[in-house]
């Protein structure tokens, strides 16, 4: 509760740092805006790569998910700071521009990450790979770099001082990927699904100058941080978007992307809609709910933990849960489907069974507190070459969780910050 408040008392005062004069606030968004989420690997990404077929972008999509899972299992046991997991290739992307004139980039969303960044100029070490030119401070005349002695700089808690005085920022990843550079302000804007342009002109980023990324091959120009942290994209935007975001998943091979949606229109007026709590716990970045148990047909598996045991994460494409959980659920999905499995050459999946096999995935309920999600074959089995595979695995040792975005498929999920709850609405994520 005491680090709840310490949160909430910490995003006042960044709100008040950022919004506390009206006429440098341009964006009301009273209604809300809604942006299109493209996954990185899917054909409708600019960045996607026809060489890979399905199967081999299915297991890097689950190593890259275990690589992120461990680092977020580091970083809770360690309580590191400044530190968090760098999503990986099974992202989603989403458009938007900074500066004045605006200059569009593609950037990953990312719900494990607070602050959001891009590659800028001048530039000491930059991934190549960027599908666009990096940013160019100069050229934009609303940017703003903050001062070494700024109360943002000593809110974020910048790295050191440069000799002009700028606020350097440094934040290292669970891969120990890292990028570092300036922190600043500038104007933000979104292009919506429905035309609207929504623009806030002091939003808080980071001017990447030296990033050193694991995956730099990934296209993309950096981050949109929409953790639970203070220095958050929907942190800083929060009183503008009434403290709430929604986004859908399409189907992996969907011809359509998904939606990202701020502000009231991302509120859920499903009537099956269901809510369950978040659960304030370290780091504040991530969002974690708590898992009750897992159900096909009559019968129930329980984990071993308790409040607060499952994080929800945007860039984990696998459902990964502690060992004796996962084992229970195995065993159930295996007495229901009732046929022979096969084992996957590959290792990344723990149950499979031929594709040229006729089974019967079962429904699948996650019973979180409050709130019971009812998960569809989309969400639990995917083709993987001549196989078919569970994409739910085990956690190798810890009693925690992660529910992956393959989980998410089919799902408004909708985070409402200020009551602390996330609601899940079944949806034809292609129609929304």
């Amino acid at each position: 509760m005491v680090n709840h408040q310490l949160f909430l008392l910490l995003t006042l005062i960044l709100s008040i740092l950022v919004f506390q004069s009206e006429s440098r606030v341009k964006a009301k968004a009273p209604f809300g805006f809604s942006l299109e989420l493209i996954r990185r690997d899917s054909p409708l990404s600019p960045f996607y790569n026809a060489s890979l077929n399905s199967s081999e972008i299915l297991i890097k999509n689950a190593i890259h998910s275990m690589e992120r899972f461990k680092h977020f299992q580091s970083l809770i046991n360690q309580k590191a700071v400044q530190s968090i997991a760098f999503p990986t290739e099974n992202s989603y992307l989403t458009k938007l521009s900074f500066g004045t004139p605006p200059v569009e980039y593609f950037a990953i969303v990312d719900t494990g990450s607070d602050l959001t960044w891009i590659q800028c100029v001048p530039c000491t070490k930059c991934y190549n790979s960027q599908g666009s030119s990096l940013f160019d401070p100069q050229a934009s005349s609303t940017y703003k770099a903050f001062s070494c002695d700024s109360q943002t700089c000593r809110a974020f808690g910048g790295e050191q001082c440069l000799k002009t005085n700028d606020c350097q920022y440094h934040v290292t990843y669970g891969d120990m990927s890292s990028t570092i550079g300036i922190l600043s302000s500038d104007t933000l804007s979104f292009d919506s699904i429905n035309g609207q342009k929504t623009t806030f002109s002091t939003s808080i980023f980071g001017c990447g100058r030296n990033n050193q990324v694991q995956l730099g091959n990934l296209g993309i120009a950096g981050i949109v941080g929409l953790g639970g942290g203070p220095f958050s994209l929907v942190s800083q935007i929060g009183p503008q978007i009434d403290h709430r975001f929604s986004y859908c998943f399409v189907p992996r091979f969907a011809k359509s992307s998904g939606k990202l949606i701020f502000g009231q229109e991302s509120i859920i007026s499903h009537p099956k809609a269901i809510s369950t709590p978040l659960v304030s716990k370290y780091p504040q970045t991530f969002y974690y709910l708590t898992l009750n148990g897992v159900s096909i047909g009559d019968k129930t598996a329980h984990p071993s933990s308790t409040q607060g045991n499952v994080l929800i994460d945007s860039g984990v494409t696998l459902t990964i849960l502690e060992p004796d959980l996962y084992s229970s659920v195995e065993a159930m999905v295996k007495e229901a489907i009732g046929k022979e499995p096969v084992q996957d050459p590959s290792g990344a999946f723990n149950l499979c069974y031929g594709a040229d096999t006729n089974i019967n995935v079962p429904e699948m309920v996650f019973h979180f507190s409050g709130a019971d999600v009812r998960l569809q074959p989309v969400n639990t089995f995917m083709v993987n070459g001549d196989l078919v595979c569970m994409v739910i695995v085990p956690n190798s040792v810890n009693p925690f969780s992660v529910f992956g975005n393959y989980a998410q498929i089919n799902f408004q999920v909708e985070y409402d910050l200020q009551k602390r709850v996330v609601s899940f609405a079944p949806t034809d994520c292609t129609q929304i």
